[in-house]
This record gives structure tokens, C-alpha cells and sequence, in this order.
């Protein structure tokens, strides 16, 4: 064994230690405050409602430690079990060039992991979220967007993994920064792209008809400064019971779209507070922010790789005899996961202070009471707990936990009254 060996031995166990030990906390924390309803809820959340929703959180929970085992096991297995090496022996002795051989083991790895883990998502759709009255999804619509998205994966993701491979084989020392480009291009046109030809493909989007609530909208989209091609209402209860609300695309194909579940559920003041908080994220650049975050990222990561790949010690460190562009590829994604989690925390602390500047917003342009009305149906109606773990939290939740953010709305609209 070298060095990296140990390292990254060391670095998965300590990572999925943590990963365990939050799951755990979580799990005692949530199921100790179920007894009781929090005093800023008691009026407009009923203790089964709570307890359902600390039920779902437990099992959901439960249900991670299954992939938090499987996932380092699997890297394990892949790298020093020896798999990603008899997975490119096997390809070799098809005589193929270089260039295929690579694609076919990175589509066999992809695959063969889609497959595993294939299990694990349906007892997540078909028995979990089914026990707790949200999945709608039948058997047949589940099977066809598999197919679906096997088969994106296929028209999108082959052609790139050539691209990507015949830089990184044919351009020299900075093909990390010429993968890089080609990765930034691809993404930003994907994202244009995802309103209109790849979101209808899974689901359908129809324009809103209530003309009242479009009027109001419309003049909320105007004040806010705000152009887009439109106002969409997707089918969501055809799979899921959960309600939600998002902006999609960029430049001409910015979309906004509300789950037909959460326009069931809200009153059209609640609907424009909940369209304020995302208009917010646009108005205050959020999203912008994070493009050029991840794309730092994924610069300074690619950049990291292409010290590696040149380095022996690399493969040998991971289980892997034989050099190659792509085996440099696939290393890496399986290196990389348990570094990345103690970033998680600066990562979910920077989405939380977004949601709280994308609320405050929303209290200058709505009313924050009518947001505030609209968070807790939507706690309520999503089974969302509102008594996470704070350790837990603080490392994995992208939104504040449910009581830190009424308690900043009801700061901002002066109200001192429980949460109706």
C-alpha cells in the first residue's frame, strides 16, 4: 500500500463515521421532539401532522444508512477490490482502441452501479414514501422514465465522454482547462435547454389559467423586474403528493413553475409570497453565484486531476496496474466524494443565508405573514420536520431549519403572535 491508499482508506471511514453519527443524532433528536407540537406551529400544525412528519423523517433517515454503507463499499470494491480492473481487462481484450475502450468501461461503471443501486430507489419510491400517502408514481410510469433517462444518458453523455476522453488524451498537459471549458459550455446549454425539451419529456407543463392569479402574478413579475417566457403548472401529483415551486433555464427560456399540488393547497396571496422568495434568488443573483462557485469547483478539481493523472502512484494507490485517461476519470470520482463532505457545511451554510435573503425579499415585495402562512402548509403537506437535529442541519440542509425561518419573517412583518 502507498500513501494515497491509507489516505483514502482514512478518508472514507472518517467520512462515513460523521455521515453515521449525524444520521443517529437526527434520528434521537426528531423522534424525541415528536411528542409535542413547537409553541410557533401549535396553531396551524396539528400533532399528527407533526408526528407524521417526524415518522417520515426517521424512516427517511434510517433508510440513508443503507446507501451511506453501500456508497464506500462500493468505492472499495471498485478501486483496491480490484473491480475497475477487471472492468478495463475485460474491455481491453475486445482489441477496441483506446478511445472506445474508455467509453465502454465508463458506460459499463456507470451501468453497473445504476443497477445496484436500482433497488434501493424503488423501495425509496414504492414503499417508503407510498407508507407515508405521497408517491403516486405506478410501476409502468416509473420503469418508462428509467428508460428515459437511460436513454438521455445515452444521446447526451456518450457524445461528451468522447469529447472529454480525446482532450484529455490528444491536448497535452492543460487538457483539464480545455475539458473544463467544454464541461462549462455543455452545462449552460443543458440548463437552456432543460425547459423545453428535456423537463416535457418526464413531465406535463401547462400554462396558468386562473386569470386572477396570473393578473397578480404578472404585476408582482413586473415590480420585481422580472421577464420570462411564461408561468407553468406541471402535473407533479401524477408521481409525487409533494408540492413545491421553481425557476428553470436562463435567457430567453426562463421559466417559472409551480407543482399542481402547492396551487391545490395555497390561496393566490400565499402563491405570490412563495413566487416573491424565488424571484428573490434571481433579484439578488443567487443563482449566478453559484454557477461561478461550481464552476470554480469544477475548475480547481479538474485542475487537481490533471496532477494526478500524470502521477503512477495514483493508479497504483487506487487498485489500478494500468494508466489511462480514462481510469484517471473514473479514480477520481470514486477519490473525491469523502474529501467533498467537509465542505458540505460551508456549502449548506451559504444556501441558508440565500433562503433567508431570498425571504427577506419576499417580505418587502408581499406580505411576510402570507409567506409565513404558506411555509407551514407547506411543512405540514410535505411531512417536513420542524425539529431537525442542529448538528445535522448544519451539515446537510440547504434550507434553515423551520423555526429560525418564522421567526425571521415574523421579525420582518413585525408580528408577534403565533404562526396562524
Amino acid at each position: 500500500m502507498n500513501t494515497l491508499t491509507w489516505i483514502f482508506t482514512l478518508a472514507l471511514f472518517i467520512s462515513t463515521a460523521l455521515r453515521g453519527w449525524l444520521a443517529a443524532r437526527q434520528i434521537r433528536h426528531v423522534r424525541r421532539e415528536r411528542v409535542r407540537v413547537p409553541d410557533a406551529f401549535a396553531g396551524g400544525i396539528e400533532l399528527a401532522a407533526h408526528q407524521k412528519a417526524a415518522d417520515y423523517t426517521v424512516s427517511k433517515t434510517r433508510f440513508s444508512l443503507l446507501d451511506l454503507a453501500l456508497d464506500p463499499a462500493l468505492a472499495l470494491l471498485w478501486t483496491l477490490g480490484g473491480g475497475l480492473a477487471l472492468l478495463d481487462a475485460f474491455w481491453r481484450h475486445a482489441d477496441l482502441n483506446l478511445l472506445n475502450t474508455g467509453v465502454l468501461v465508463t458506460g459499463s461503471f456507470v451501468l453497473i452501479n445504476v443497477v445496484i443501486k436500482l433497488p434501493l430507489g424503488a423501495y425509496s419510491t414504492f414503499a417508503i414514501e407510498a407508507r407515508y400517502g405521497f408517491n403516486r408514481t405506478h410501476v409502468k410510469t416509473y420503469l418508462l422514465d428509467l428508460f428515459k433517462l437511460l436513454l438521455l444518458a445515452v444521446v447526451l453523455g456518450v457524445p461528451l465522454l468522447y469529447a472529454v476522453l480525446l482532450l484529455m488524451q490528444r491536448s497535452g498537459r492543460l487538457w483539464w482547462l480545455y475539458v473544463w471549458i467544454l464541461w462549462l459550455g455543455f452545462s449552460l446549454l443543458l440548463t437552456w435547454a432543460y425547459p423545453v425539451i428535456i423537463a416535457p419529456l418526464f413531465n406535463k407543463f401547462s400554462p396558468l389559467t386562473d386569470a386572477s392569479l396570473k393578473q397578480r402574478i404578472e404585476s408582482l413579475l413586473a415590480r420585481c423586474g422580472f421577464a420570462s417566457r411564461g408561468v407553468f403548472v406541471m402535473d407533479g401529483s401524477t408521481r409525487s403528493a409533494h408540492g413545491n415551486a421553481y425557476f428553470t433555464g436562463f435567457g430567453r427560456n426562463k421559466r417559472i413553475v409551480f407543482f399542481d399540488a402547492l396551487m391545490d393547497n395555497l390561496e393566490a396571496e400565499e402563491i405570490e409570497a412563495v413566487l416573491a422568495h424565488e424571484l428573490g434568488h434571481f433579484h439578488l443573483k443567487h443563482v449566478i453565484q453559484r454557477l461561478a462557485v461550481t464552476a470554480s469547483m469544477s475548475l480547481a478539481g479538474l485542475a487537481i486531476l490533471g496532477w494526478l493523472a500524470a502521477s503512477a502512484w495514483f493508479y497504483h494507490g487506487l487498485g489500478v496496474p494500468q494508466p489511462s485517461a480514462y481510469m484517471a476519470l473514473l479514480l477520481f470520482t470514486l477519490l473525491a466524494p469523502p474529501f467533498l463532505f467537509l465542505l458540505e457545511p460551508l456549502g449548506s451554510a451559504w444556501s441558508r443565508r440565500h433562503e433567508f435573503e431570498a425571504d427577506a425579499y419576499a417580505s418587502r415585495q408581499t406580505d411576510a405573514m402570507a409567506l409565513i402562512r404558506a411555509l407551514v402548509k407547506l411543512y405540514r403537506d410535505n411531512a417536513a420536520t420542524l425539529t431537525p437535529d442542529s448538528w445535522y442541519s448544519a451539515c446537510h440542509d440547504s434550507h434553515p431549519p423551520a423555526l429560525s425561518r418564522i421567526a425571521r419573517l415574523q421579525a420582518l412583518s413585525g408580528a408577534v403572535h403565533r404562526t396562524p
